[in-house]
C-alpha cells in the first residue's frame, strides 16, 4: 500500500457496504479510497474484461456456413409457418421426393440416429457442428450414418421419408443453437418467415466430383461424346461399374432403369452417360452443372 493511502481518513459514508447500484456517494468513496490513478486502472480493466467476454460469446455462437440439406442444383419448396413445432423449422418438398437423398448441411459429428416409430420425428438424425450448433433431419425413410461418425458437408446421411407424425413425404429440418431452434440460414441468407418459397441448393457446388454406379440390368452402357444418342459412341461401361461424375448437364430425355431424366453425367473429357442409367442416390442433380 502506498504511504499516501495509509493515514487517509475514511469518510463516514464509505464505512458501510457499497450499495447494489452505483451512486454518487459510491463514486466518491472509490475516489477517496483508491485515488484517481487506481480508479482509472479499475475502469480500464473492467472495459477489457467486458470486451473479452463479448468476443468469446460471439465466437462461441458463430454459426457454421450452413447449406441446404440436398445436393447442389436441386430445387425444393420450403414451407415455414407460425404453428409449426418448433416455429423456426422448415418442411421441404418436391415432386416424387420419397427416397431422395438427404445430405449434411455442414460438416460435423453425428450424435443421434433414432427411430421414434409412428410419433413425432419418426426416424431422425442430429449432427453436432461445434460451438453449440446442431442440425436435425426428421421423418427420414432411412439413414446411412451412425452415432459418432464424422461427416463432410454434402455427404449423404439418409433419404426423405414420411415416418413419425408425418402425413406425407417431406424433410423436416432444423438449425439449433444450444438446443433451441434458430431461424434458418442457407448460403448466407435467411429463408422466408413465414410462407412458402422455392430454394436451389448450393451445397458443395463446384467442390469436386461425385461417384455413381452404372445400372442397366446387365447390358453395357454406351458412352457418348455429348448429352444425347445422336452423339458418337466413344466407349462403354459395364453394368455395376463405378463412374466418377465430374459435372452434369441437360440433354436428350432418356427412360432407363433409374426412371426418366434429361440429365446426362460427364464422366470424362467428351464422355457422357445418361443419368437414367446411373445410380447416384437421387433423382436430380448431384454434381455441379457443366460449364
Amino acid at each position: 500500500m502506498r504511504p499516501e493511502w495509509r493515514h487517509r481518513a475514511v469518510p463516514a459514508q464509505c464505512r458501510r457496504a457499497p450499495p447494489v447500484a452505483p451512486s454518487a456517494n459510491h463514486e466518491s468513496c472509490i475516489h477517496e479510497l483508491w485515488g484517481p490513478v487506481m480508479k482509472a486502472r479499475f475502469r480500464r480493466a473492467l472495459r477489457l474484461a467486458l470486451c473479452t467476454l463479448a468476443f468469446v460469446t460471439s465466437a462461441a455462437t458463430a454459426a457454421p456456413a450452413f447449406q441446404m440439406p440436398f445436393a447442389c442444383g436441386q430445387t425444393w419448396e420450403g414451407q415455414t409457418r407460425t404453428n409449426h413445432s418448433p416455429q423456426n423449422s422448415v418442411d421441404l418438398n418436391r415432386a416424387d421426393d420419397l427416397g431422395d437423398t438427404v445430405v449434411a448441411s455442414a460438416a460435423g459429428r453425428v450424435t443421434t440416429v433414432t427411430n421414434l416409430g409412428s410419433t413425432s420425428y419418426g426416424r431422425y438424425v442430429v449432427i453436432d457442428h461445434g460451438s453449440g450448433w446442431t442440425t436435425l433431419y426428421a421423418h427420414l425413410n432411412s439413414w446411412s450414418v451412425s452415432v459418432g461418425q464424422q461427416v463432410a458437408q454434402g455427404q449423404a446421411i439418409g433419404t426423405v421419408g414420411s415416418t413419425g407424425g408425418s402425413t406425407g413425404p417431406h424433410l423436416h429440418f432444423e438449425e439449433r443453437l444450444n438446443g433451441s431452434a434458430q431461424r434458418i440460414v442457407w448460403n448466407g441468407a435467411q429463408i422466408l418467415y413465414f410462407g412458402t418459397r422455392s430454394y436451389t441448393s448450393a451445397n458443395r457446388c463446384g467442390s469436386g466430383t461425385v461417384t455413381g454406379v452404372v445400372d442397366t440390368n446387365g447390358a453395357n452402357l454406351n458412352v457418348r461424346a455429348g448429352p444425347g444418342t445422336s452423339y458418337a459412341i466413344v466407349g462403354s461401361r459395364a453394368d455395376g461399374a463405378t463412374v466418377t461424375i465430374q459435372c452434369q448437364t441437360y440433354g436428350e430425355t432418356i427412360t432407363g432403369t433409374r426412371g426418366t431424366s434429361r440429365i446426362w453425367n460427364r464422366i470424362g473429357s467428351g464422355q457422357f452417360i445418361p443419368d437414367a442409367y446411373t445410380y447416384t442416390g437421387s433423382d436430380g442433380l448431384v454434381a455441379p452443372l457443366c460449364p
